[in-house]
């Protein structure tokens, strides 16, 4: 028997679980949230019902790797770091280089902050991540397994975009998506709560997070997904705008006096969507706490839930159907309020929101009613075992 850790790095945050494998035995798992911001959560649930948490500031990704590590051996997780002997981790862009995961080389590494451009938010934190992993186990098997590998069997319809193929051609700009790991896994589980084969099922997966993304899976195949180039496209998110219109952007520049392209990219990234729409926070939870007294934050969560609403009706045409809505992630897997909201502005497909059932935060089960034509899942996301597997894969 192995030890793997497997690590998905979000944009602010650092989700981990630690296997016994193969027989995918959770030993422990915990996540760092708030990481870059004051008040960083860091936790960490094991033995029977342990838990060690502890609150401070978390700067970067760099110290909350080696704070994981050092926890581990402090509470007897494990005795020393020999005793881990894979990690896997979850890389957000890997382009038309990475058409599915791969062990890690210097020459991989490199790739990855190569393909920041895509993913400028996630690979540079995802790159770190693993540089801190060698460092410290540095003859362990260590895999980077990617986001964009399962969006790979989109058509080229739905991923191109409409602009001179040249520029597609010659520098590969296209679709990618992003979260691939975890629509698959959510989509496989849903039709197995279903009771029927992926393959014949069209399911719509919505992983709503600080990043959030939405994808149409017809028959087990991602078809379509609402990130695009990179993360920044799609529903608007915890700091990203998600889509705009790019003309949008000389004119903002010029009426702000911002003279470089990447100054915009970054406010797109980094200030916007939630966080730039109700001025205080890019954690939809604060934004709750206020909503009823505050107008800009109550527009946010609404601006919120009207854009997933839109890409899930507009994947239903795509697919000519839908069998199953699925929630997923931080929000989507605790939020009652949004779940509800974008289920009753979806009713003229066929989904009906029981409230009852509803009512439940990160609880696997069917929240739709009994007669509802289409099917709403709460289906708790696992992009680790996913990851873990793709390990043993690779030994």
């Amino acid at each position: 028997m192995s030890k793997t850790i497997a690590i998905n790095a979000g944009s602010s945050s650092l989700k981990w679980k630690l296997f016994e494998m193969p027989e995918e035995t959770v030993l422990a798992s915990g996540i760092v949230e708030r990481i870059g911001l004051n008040d960083s959560i860091f936790t960490i649930k094991y033995g029977e019902g342990q838990k060690y948490k502890e609150v401070l500031d978390i700067n970067d990704h760099e110290v909350a790797v080696e704070m994981l590590l050092k926890q581990l051996t402090e509470l007897n997780i494990i005795e020393d770091f020999d005793e881990i002997t894979g990690v896997g981790h979850r890389v957000v862009a890997g382009g038309e280089i990475f058409q599915d995961s791969a062990r890690v080389t210097d020459e991989v590494i490199d790739q990855i902050e190569e393909l920041s451009e895509f993913a400028p938010l996630h690979n540079p934190a995802n790159a770190t991540g693993i540089r801190a992993f060698r460092k410290i186990l540095p003859d362990i098997t260590s895999v980077a397994v990617f986001d964009t590998s399962f969006h790979q069997t989109m058509p080229k319809v739905n991923y191109m975009y409409s602009i001179p193929m040249e520029y597609y051609k010659k520098h590969n700009a296209r679709k990618y998506g992003a979260h691939g790991t975890s629509h698959k896994y959510v989509a496989e589980r849903a039709a197995e709560m279903m009771g029927k084969p992926v393959e014949d099922l069209k399911i719509i997966t919505c992983h709503l997070g600080n990043g959030a993304s939405i994808t149409a899976v017809d028959g087990g195949k991602s078809v379509d997904t609402s990130m695009g180039f990179t993360p920044l496209a799609g529903v608007t998110m915890g700091t990203r705008s998600g889509d705009i219109d790019a003309s949008l952007l000389p004119f903002l520049m010029e009426k702000e006096g911002i003279d470089n392209i990447n100054d915009m990219i970054y406010i797109l990234n980094n200030e916007s969507g939630l966080k730039g729409l109700s001025g205080i926070s890019s954690d939809m939870r604060d934004l709750e706490d206020v909503e009823h007294t505050n107008e800009d934050a109550a527009l946010a969560l609404r601006i919120f839930e009207d854009r997933v609403r839109k890409y899930v009706g507009s994947y239903a045409a795509t697919m000519n159907g839908v069998d199953a809505i699925v929630f997923t992630a931080g929000i989507g897997e605790n939020g009652v309020e949004t779940r509800e909201n974008v289920i009753n502005g979806l009713t003229f497909l066929g989904a009906e929101i029981d409230t009852e059932k509803n009512d439940v935060r990160g609880d696997e089960r069917f929240i739709s009613t009994e007669d509802s034509k289409v099917k709403v899942l709460l289906v708790p996301t696992d992009e680790e075992v996913m990851i873990a597997r793709d390990v043993e894969k690779l030994r």
